[in-house]
């Protein structure tokens, strides 16, 4: 993920709206770096090796005065944050010098849900420290009192006891001695573990190759669901050049209790009204798709622990009952196959890959290429953040997140769940974001009481 960063912006950007009693910024700083110093995947910054002989490493660091940023916009309104959004959603963080930063605009009027001032903190992370549930759990550590001597726990024990994680910016530049001599250590253990690695890579390579007939021979046999996806590209997929142009925002928030249906569950409501917004704006698409990531279940190693589902969304079935019943089977059907074993076998042949050759394959892989069959036409991500018992200078309000943009998807949706709310987040290269946006909340005022509607 640090990798592909310096190709494509894929940052997260987490929304956590909170109302504004008027507490200085300076003590929502103290609070915030305080907060950190406590969490171990909140005091980390990437350390690169030479030439990336060997991976990138995460070593300590302190809380840096830039990584607390207020914003101060012409206008303290809604539709100003929303603008300004789009211009933090084309940037992305440097992690090697810290891999998150706090964005706070302060006296917001015309939010939702609130009829005075509130306060909006955009957590903003590299998707290197943490996928979109890790990225929850420290987004909540970071907005909640934590007592004295209480740490978060971290992904993978990735901070080495005895190495210093100062300010580290080039390999010529005031770099210190110890992170030198650290840098190239990693680099002179890359070089020894090359060979290791390489037959590692053949061997589990061997066993991928074997693994993925296995998987074709069940998938035929019917004991294990299809891939799902196939979709051909749409006009959400093919704009303009290819490109990502602009980033556009738009938020629906919603009362929780107001998409909860009986036998359905959030997601596949949410998932429903897409289906009917999107293709009303595609004119009658027949065949429309969605790719949802799944969190995958254990305590793996790995920052970023989810696959992508390529999820039918029936566009062509009228009866909105029997739509979300098929879309619910589908996710269903496509989660079985997310979680058979056999897959697990590509994920180890890339684990033992060489850092060299990974780094190269990043490097030429043909991201700007729109291809024939796609997983899905645009992204819905849905993350429950838990209880709404987080503070930032006053009580929470609610949350939002933005699915990245690329050269395939240029519209995503966030769906992201706090307490009694859930927040539809529209993320769009579209030069019509505001007609799609009208379409959804008409969607999401009609489908649930359609779905609950006896037959």
């Amino acid at each position: 993920m640090f990798w592909l960063s310096g190709r494509t912006r894929n940052d997260l950007f987490l929304l956590y709206c909170f109302t504004d009693t008027g507490v200085p910024s300076e003590e929502l700083r103290a609070r915030v770096a305080a907060r950190a110093a406590l969490v171990p995947d909140l005091s980390v910054r990437l350390r690169e090796v030479p030439r990336d002989l060997s991976y990138p490493s995460w070593v300590p660091c302190a809380f840096a005065d830039d990584q607390f940023f207020e914003h101060h916009l012409p206008e303290c309104t809604w539709p100003a944050v929303e603008s300004a959004l789009g211009t933090l959603l084309a940037t992305g963080v440097d992690a090697t010098h810290r891999p998150w930063r706090l964005h706070v605009f302060r006296a917001v009027t015309g939010a939702p849900t609130s009829s005075g001032p509130v306060t909006v903190a955009v957590l903003q992370m590299s998707h290197a420290l943490a996928d979109g549930r890790h990225a929850a759990t420290l987004a909540r550590a970071l907005f909640t009192d934590l007592p004295q001597g209480t740490e978060v726990d971290a992904v993978e024990a990735s901070v080495p006891p005895g190495k210093s994680g100062g300010p580290a910016r080039s390999w010529f530049g005031a770099v210190p001695s110890p992170e030198r001599v650290g840098a190239v250590v990693d680099a002179v253990r890359g070089l020894a573990e090359f060979p290791f690695r390489m037959v590692g890579t053949v061997v589990f390579g061997v066993g991928a190759f074997r693994a993925q007939r296995e998987l074709a021979a069940l998938t035929e046999a019917g004991e294990v669901p299809a891939a799902g996806g196939g979709f051909a590209p749409s006009a959400v997929n093919l704009v303009g050049d290819g490109e990502v142009s602009r980033h556009r925002v738009r938020m629906i928030v919603c009362q929780a209790g107001e998409l909860r249906v009986p036998d359905y569950t959030v997601t596949v409501v949410v998932l429903t009204a897409v289906s009917v917004a999107l293709s009303e704006y595609l004119a009658g698409e027949q065949r429309l798709g969605a790719q949802v990531p799944m969190a995958l279940d254990g305590k793996a190693r790995a920052r970023n622990n989810y696959r992508s589902l390529g999820i039918d969304l029936f566009a062509d079935e009228p009866d909105l009952r029997a739509r979300a019943r098929r879309i619910a089977d589908d996710l269903d059907q496509r989660r079985r196959r997310a979680r058979h074993p056999l897959l697990a076998a590509q994920d180890r042949v890339t684990t033992c890959t060489p850092a060299p050759i990974l780094r190269r394959d990043v490097a030429r892989y043909p991201l700007d290429v729109v291809p024939d069959a796609l997983a899905g036409h645009t992204v819905v991500s849905s993350v429950h953040r838990g209880p709404a018992d987080l503070a930032f200078g006053g009580p929470v309000l609610f949350t939002a997140g933005f699915p990245a943009l690329g050269s395939v998807m240029h519209l995503t949706h966030g769906v992201h769940g706090l307490g009694d709310t859930v927040t539809l987040s529209l993320h769009a290269d579209l030069p019509d974001l505001d007609r799609y946006a009208t379409l959804l909340r008409t969607a999401l005022s009609t489908v649930p009481s359609a779905l609950a509607a006896a037959p």
